[in-house]
């Protein structure tokens, strides 16, 4: 094994700049970063379709989680833009749908794809997410929690 191998490959790298200031919202991000670079490594490691298959099927399904999470919470505290986040998680969940169809009917998973859903996660958290979550702080919503949420318990493991 060489040593390039041996380091974990990563595309996207959580930051500050990434955090919305709401832990569980940042947690379950951290979870779709996670799935990110996984789906990378297994590219960059060629492990093939299958383990792509497995990996974006995966990110998929935690994504859709995630966004029926944010748009109840959008509901609940009558957040103004809901119906403007809500178009743009549908763009990306069909987005997803063509590339799950794509990959499974044997297309290769791409450094392109890749990117793509890279360049939309970080930009959707830093531009859209921020807003929100400056609102839902206003409105009373904790930044932080005690206890890990009950996704991160429902979805341990999601990440391998």
């Amino acid at each position: 094994m060489t040593f390039e191998n041996q380091m974990m490959q990563t595309l996207v790298q959580w930051d500050d700049s990434l955090s919305v200031g709401i832990q569980e919202i940042d947690e379950q991000h951290k979870v779709l970063v996670a799935l990110l670079n996984e789906l990378y490594e297994a590219i960059h490691r060629h492990q093939g379709r299958a383990a792509s298959v497995d990996i974006l099927g995966r990110l998929a399904d935690y994504t859709r989680i995630h966004f029926t999470v944010e748009e109840s919470l959008m509901r609940i505290l009558g957040y103004p833009d809901y119906e403007e986040h809500k178009q743009h998680h549908e763009i990306l969940i069909g987005d997803l749908r063509v590339f799950q169809a794509r990959v499974q009917a044997g297309d290769a998973v791409t450094f392109e794809l890749l990117h793509f859903l890279r360049n939309w996660l970080t930009h959707h958290i830093q531009e859209g997410d921020t807003r929100y979550a400056a609102f839902f702080l206003e409105r009373g919503a904790q930044a932080t929690w005690q206890k890990k949420g009950w996704l991160d318990r429902f979805w341990s493991g999601i990440t391998g």
